[in-house]
């Protein structure tokens, strides 16, 4: 009997002991590690950013590989995703076409999905369909390419239907969809690609049309829960989150279709240290440029939901060691940087320019703060050198050059040679209407009130959008950030270089010059503001220049058009000296009252020479507690009535 129950003890005992075992392997099973980026814009390799109050390199392709390698699940487990602008940012945009080294890259990384951002549009439709043949020509591994809101009736029914019909057709050769079926770990998981609505706003170039992201992805999920047997649903969006929860997209995406596990947050570079929730969706982002790479646990719940596990953005920094094997195939698909574009130009990619002894901004901090910047007065400053001093057609000189914080990709580093590569990096977003990347300049005639208006959106809507701080170079104004919005700016001159000033006159036409991107959006400023404000471009006889004319404006120099970078890259270069490389000058180490913030928060201040916004807004809230005064005018006069009758 003895023997017997010792028997029957053992076998519950092992009974037990494999039922508690198969509980913790399903337990494990019910996890998955995500890994995910977005907004890389070229930064294939290392670069340097100032983190904890010191400049480190960072970042790229090869540490983010060792990062994979490192993580304790089989790379075949992880699910990798992507957000979007993963071009436009350094030189490798400039191989765009005909190397698609970005996507071959994230293809090498073992990225699973990946969506479209507003960048992968700068090279207009022919370029986008170049890049994504030149990708599947060369064979390599690629990501899956998302996107749920293509509205293809509309783009192939309206004015750009024939870069329509090319984009359609080649979204089909590369099987772009608007999701992906992706298996990990035993787990079916669809990912969903999605376009935001300020993601539209920001590409002016492209010739897609685009339906509603929220409507698109409720579509799109209820598609996947009839045809498909999905444990998870993840969206790769680039619409982004901002402060402003009613403008941040993926913040009423969640709200919206609270069947999404997952949303991997694009567009808007911001660094979520702890995601989002709503319900049961979580939004996440990991900034800019790959210097962070964020990871996270998923694990499964009773109810078949989602919840974060060991949520992490992991700065990849020198702990991490640069993947031979994937710096190789990035050298590899360089080599035809110089040969193919800079050539064009008479520079090398690492051909010294100038010597920096000066500290800038840093490129994270960049448009932070309201306030004047050297690093954007030398940029801006570059573009009035640079057309001043060549023939280009026009013989009035430009007065005003304007560059906005949001199109300056690159910073200039202290005790550093600067190269023809660092030139470009500073202004390589785009291209021209010749093919060639880089956005050109524009040259445009302002009146002197648009020229206010211009520093009125410098001072009220940056403080909102950092992207949209306007660095200028002829101009001096002082901004009250205390006052009404819309009527900061308190006094604005002309100013030269040397610190010269002239009254502006609200009727005369000013030369300005601007990348071709600033002038199409301040073209739109009439649109985005629903009529308050107006900017609008003129030509030399006054005549208004509708947005859709403004690439008839382009600046050409001996029949080539005249490059925002190469601007830059001439300026830095004018200033050696015989003997060797010279330093940038002690003019750009300090500031020079461009941007004077004189903060007044008196009511006198308040008040002052309101503008004609001010004034308009000042007169509706005069009728409106006149009307108000009325209203108890009346209330009390009929108390008063009935009081004498009572």
């Amino acid at each position: 009997m003895k023997t017997a129950n010792r028997i029957w003890n053992t076998l519950l005992l092992c009974f037990l002991c494999l039922f508690f075992v198969q509980m913790d392997v399903s337990a494990e099973e019910r996890k998955i590690k995500v890994v995910f980026t977005h907004d890389l814009h070229s930064h294939l390799e290392a670069f340097d950013l100032e983190e904890d109050g010191e400049e480190q390199s960072v970042g790229g392709f090869g540490r983010i590989e060792t990062f994979l390698k490192q993580q304790p699940e089989p790379r075949e487990e992880l699910l990798v995703l992507d957000g979007g602008d993963f071009s436009m940012g350094t030189l490798y945009q400039t191989v765009f076409e005909t190397q698609a080294a970005e996507i071959r890259m994230l293809g090498m990384l073992g990225v699973d999905v990946t969506t479209l951002g507003n960048h992968e549009f700068d090279y207009r439709s022919s370029g986008l369909a170049h890049m994504l043949a030149s990708a599947k020509a060369s064979g390599d591994s690629l990501p899956k390419l998302a996107v749920c809101n293509l509205d293809w009736e509309e783009t192939l029914e309206g004015e750009h239907a024939k870069e329509g019909a090319l984009l359609k057709e080649s979204f089909a050769d590369f099987g772009v969809k608007p999701y992906v079926m992706v298996e990990k770990n035993g787990f079916r998981i669809a990912v969903i690609g999605v376009f935001g609505k300020d993601s539209l706003e920001c590409a002016p170039t492209c010739a897609l049309s685009f339906r509603d992201p929220v409507d698109a992805v409720k579509e799109t999920v209820e598609t996947i829960q009839a045809q498909e047997q999905a444990d998870m649903i993840v969206c790769v969006s680039h619409s982004g989150t901002w402060e402003e929860e009613k403008k941040s997209e993926d913040e009423l995406l969640a709200k919206a279709v609270p069947e999404l596990d997952l949303i991997i947050s694009g567009h808007t570079h911001s660094i979520l240290e702890k995601p989002i929730i709503y319900g049961e969706t979580a939004i996440v982002s990991t900034g800019e440029y790959g210097a962070r790479i964020g990871s996270m646990k998923m694990k499964q719940k009773k109810n078949g939901r989602w919840e974060l596990e060991d949520y992490h953005l992991t700065l990849l920094d020198d702990r991490y060691d640069k993947d031979s094997a994937v710096e190789e195939k990035i050298k590899e698909l360089g080599k035809s940087i110089n040969q193919e574009y800079l050539s064009k130009f008479g520079y090398t990619r690492d051909q010294i320019l100038v010597y920096n002894p000066w500290e800038f901004t840093k490129i994270n901090g960049l448009g932070e703060v309201l306030q004047e910047e050297p690093l954007g007065n030398l940029l801006a400053d570059s573009y009035l050198y640079t057309v001043n001093s060549s023939d280009t057609g026009d013989n009035t000189p430009a007065r005003i050059a304007v560059v906005p914080s949001g199109c300056i990709r690159g910073t200039f580093h202290r005790d550093r040679n600067i190269t023809a590569a660092d030139a470009f990096q500073s202004l390589s977003l785009g291209i021209g209407t010749d093919g060639i990347p880089g956005y050109p300049l524009v040259s445009v005639y302002l009146t002197g009130a648009d020229i206010k208006t211009m520093a009125e959106i410098d001072a009220s809507i940056s403080p909102m959008m950092t992207t949209a701080q306007l660095y200028i170079s002829g101009l001096t104004y002082t901004i009250n950030p205390s006052r009404l919005i819309l009527n900061r700016v308190i006094d604005i001159k002309m100013q030269d270089m040397e610190g010269n000033t002239e009254n502006i006159e609200d009727d005369r036409l000013y030369r300005v010059v601007a990348d071709l991107y600033t002038g199409q959006m301040l073209g739109a400023v009439e649109k985005q503001s629903y009529g308050i404000l107006s900017v609008v471009p003129r030509d030399v006889q006054g005549r208004e220049i509708p947005t859709e004319e403004l690439e008839q404006y382009v600046v050409y120099e001996n029949g080539r058009e005249m490059k925002a970078w190469a601007c830059v890259a001439e300026y830095l270069d004018s200033f050696k000296k015989a003997g060797g490389v010279s330093r940038i000058p002690e003019y750009y180490h300090t500031r020079h009252n461009r941007k004077i913030i004189k903060n007044d928060g008196s009511i006198v201040a308040f008040l002052k020479n309101p503008n004609q916004t001010a004034r308009t807004i000042f007169s509706i809230a005069a009728v409106l507690i006149i009307v108000f005064m009325l209203f108890i005018m009346l209330i009390i006069y009929k108390i008063w009535k009935k009081m004498q009758h009572s």
